[in-house]
């Protein structure tokens, strides 16, 4: 286990080591990033003395690195995943987060592994399989509801029984419109695979939506595309139903954006656990030190789609960002005039500052959001006592490209320049606390340091006791020399002076002291840095739930179909990619469902007066361009099933090694 019972992990995105740096800065007790291969963000790759470095940073803290190796693999790849694998944890990474149970048949180094959202983790039954099959942490579907949660958490047994996996959980960030792991739409259309990290986002783009008999219901919707996930006000309910591992989604995402997501969330956990001290249920973060920041973090500020809280608190109607996929910022006021090459704008809040640089944004006509990106914003007269109100922005693109703008349109903010530039400085400090304490020796000084996780570091001088002519200067300057800790990851709690008398010790003693203490305590939070464990599967194998693996169980190479045979699956198809799939399939199922967003849900129809029973969950179809799709509707447990064909130029792509891993279909396999 790597989480005790009372500990609660931030859990950070990546795309890069600095990125990573940051993250663990601004409080995050844990970071997730792509290896040199095998990530499921095919573009987001990093180089091992790149981890090696973000690695020694976050220990510094005891905070770990998760490396993401959760792509399927094909046979001809394991071999460089195992190699990446031993790479990774000789860089000294903490665990590795997969997808491919094919892994769990191979020599693995002895690092931890939690399982990916990637393998679609909807059910107890399926979390306590991937426990008893030997992983310490995993990722439950974003869709669940807090009661399945807390279920997921029971049937995982007491909290501190040996091989307990941790529950993590995405806070933050977007949204996947289908169950992680189980869409092949970007494969059928353009043969690049989202379960190989090459995802084409086609739930992303607009569609014409029609019924049965082909009459339009939307013209170009994004109605696949999700607002963002923002659980902000969720946390308590999480951690009540047995969440300890909080994970903010964004391994594409910028310094900027890392940086605030990171620290709102750890403020909002560093109050939840001073409100459980004082409750007299004690919580704790999984890492060392506390976290300060120079700015006031908002999500607001960064590239979001609108917030919803998707459905941990039951199903909502408005989980969509149907108008459009871009940021749409915040509303900050309205045009006044619109002249040859500027635009004047009242603004709603007279405390609104805008600035050369800032990107500016509207809805047209159609509901499209065009962006106006601003070269010189300047103010003009009119004024609230000191506060200006009117303001005159010069586009940088000309006028005339923008479409539908005129006196009263209202226009949002996307992009404050001045909130840029405060994330690009330094913008934390991450200090773990200690206490040092000056003893004086037969031939001069001692300084002991203990820190917070009870690490301690020591060092003597040899130095003359020289009596200092005045007592109360002499002892204040004891405690300013031994306080300075500023250039270090350590601020002091107490200096205390175990000496007989104050005695004159010159400053350039004192700091060489302080710094030798401290390289040993360094020293000694390294040396008792302890690696996690890698929890043992149960034995005889766990039976896995159900003993027939569709192609939606993502079988793509021979070690993971020997794994499911080893748990007792009796048919197994291959994954999607292996092209044995030619006819019409569920290409996505998704808890999203496009019938009940836009009220024509048969269960939503119940018992309104004339409508009851006369909405059918008929198939409707998606229209963008040449793709078509057919959205059907399992009602019973409440999904919808995207359909459609793999295209014949991605099945005439170079075929690779046909896998085949059954003869005859069972008939109930989709």
């Amino acid at each position: 286990m790597s989480l005790l019972p009372h500990q609660l992990e931030l859990l950070s995105p990546a795309r890069d080591a600095d990125i990573g740096i940051e993250a663990v800065n601004h409080g995050a007790d844990a970071v997730y990033i792509g290896g040199p291969a095998f990530g499921a963000r095919a573009s987001a790759g990093n180089d091992i003395r790149d981890i090696e470095r973000l690695v020694k940073h976050a220990h510094r803290f005891n905070s770990r690195i998760f490396i993401t190796l959760n792509t399927i693999l094909r046979d001809d790849e394991l071999e460089a995943a195992h190699k990446m694998a031993w790479q990774v944890y000789e860089a000294g990474a903490d665990a590795l987060i997969i997808q491919d149970m094919g892994l769990l048949e191979i020599d693995l180094p002895p690092i931890q592994l939690h399982a990916s959202t990637q393998t679609d983790i909807r059910t107890p039954e399926k979390a306590r399989f991937l426990q008893d099959a030997g992983l310490s942490q995993i990722v439950l579907a974003r869709e669940l509801t807090v009661q399945q949660i807390a279920a997921v958490h029971k049937a995982l047994g007491p909290v501190d029984a040996p091989g307990r996996a941790n529950i993590e959980f995405f806070i933050h960030g977007a949204l996947c419109v289908a169950y992680s792991g189980q869409c092949n739409i970007s494969h059928a259309q353009t043969g690049r695979s989202a379960n190989r990290g090459d995802c084409s986002q086609a739930c992303r783009l607009p569609y014409q939506v029609t019924d049965a008999q082909g009459r339009f219901i939307a013209h170009d919707k994004h109605v696949l595309s999700m607002k963002d996930n923002n659980q902000s006000d969720n946390l308590r309910a999480l951690i009540d139903a047995g969440v300890r591992s909080f994970k903010i989604e964004g391994r594409y995402k910028d310094m900027g954006y890392v940086k605030n997501i990171t620290a709102h969330y750890r403020t909002l956990l560093d109050e939840i656990i001073e409100e459980r001290e004082a409750e007299g249920r004690p919580l704790s973060r999984s890492s060392s030190g506390r976290t300060t920041f120079t700015f006031t973090p908002d999500p607001l500020q960064n590239f979001n789609r609108e917030f919803t809280d998707y459905f941990v608190t039951g199903r909502k109607e408005d989980i969509g960002a149907f108008d459009t996929p871009k940021n749409p910022g915040q509303a900050i006021g309205w045009v006044t005039k619109v002249g040859p090459d500027f635009v004047e704008l009242e603004v709603s809040d007279p405390a609104t500052v805008l600035h050369n640089g800032d990107g500016l944004c509207y809805y047209d006509l159609q509901k499209e959001l065009v962006g106006m990106a601003i070269n010189v914003a300047e103010p003009v007269s009119a004024r609230v006592g000191k506060l200006i109100t009117q303001w005159r922005v010069y586009p940088k693109d000309p006028m005339e490209g923008f479409k539908d703008l005129r006196k009263g349109t209202e226009i949002n903010r996307n992009r404050d320049m001045d909130w840029v530039r405060t994330l690009e400085k330094k913008s934390s400090d991450r200090r773990i606390g200690l206490w040092a304490q000056l003893s004086e020796t037969p031939t001069g000084f001692s300084l002991l340091l203990t820190d917070e996780d009870g690490n301690v570091g020591c060092a003597e001088v040899h130095q003359p006791h020289q009596p200092a002519t005045d007592a109360a200067k002499a002892e204040a300057s004891l405690r300013e020399q031994l306080g300075r800790f500023g250039a270090t990851i350590f601020a002091v709690h107490d200096i205390g002076l175990q000496l007989s008398q104050p005695w004159f010790v010159p400053a350039s003693v004192l700091n060489a002291l302080r710094r030798d203490a401290l390289a040993h305590l360094e020293a000694s939070r390294a040396r008792n840095f302890a690696r996690l464990p890698r929890a043992t599967p149960v034995e005889p194998p766990a039976l896995y739930p159900e003993d027939t693996l569709s192609f939606l169980g993502n079988v793509f190479n021979h070690k993971a179909h020997d794994f499911y045979v080893r748990h007792g699956v009796k048919v197994i198809a291959a994954a999607y990619e292996a092209h044995e799939e030619e006819g019409e399939v569920s290409l996505m199922i998704t808890k999203h469902c496009v019938r009940f967003s836009m009220s024509l849900c048969p269960k939503q129809a119940k018992g309104v007066t004339g409508v009851q029973g006369t909405i059918k969950a008929e198939p409707l179809m998606l229209i963008n361009g040449k793709e078509k799709l057919t959205l059907r509707f399992d009602c019973k447990p409440c999904e919808m099933h995207v359909v459609g064909k793999i295209k014949r130029q991605v099945l005439n792509q170079a075929k690779e090694a046909p896998l085949t891993f059954y003869k005859t279909r069972p008939h109930h396999a989709h």
